[in-house]
């Protein structure tokens, strides 16, 4: 039996809430469509600067993949049913510490 790491973990149980709440067919429609998923596993090396309380500056795999999801991605995924694990708050702000300058969400 192999041992999975917390990232591995972190995106399993990632992928279990967004099929459990019916999030993957919602977006279909929206710019990110079939790449919603694929933005939220993009999105794994941001987590140790997202997770609550935290304190550390993204990474530059963080802040590379934030600048190729786009701000249009990003706000879906900040506006979306509440991941565990992820601070909204911290989640938003991280394009202006990445400096991406994309404009707020709506």
């Amino acid at each position: 039996m192999s041992v999975m790491k917390k990232s591995q973990v972190f995106t399993v149980m990632l992928l279990m809430v967004m099929v459990q709440s019916g999030l993957v067919r919602e977006t279909l429609g929206h710019p990110c469509g079939r790449t919603f998923l694929s933005a939220l596993i993009q999105l794994v090396p941001c987590r140790p600067s997202v997770a609550p309380f935290s304190t550390l500056p993204p990474n530059k795999l963080c802040c590379a993949a934030i600048k190729i999801l786009g701000q249009p991605c990003l706000c879906v995924l900040a506006k979306g049913p509440p991941i565990v694990g992820v601070d909204r708050t911290l989640a938003l702000h991280l394009p202006g510490k990445c400096s991406a300058n994309f404009p707020p969400c709506n």
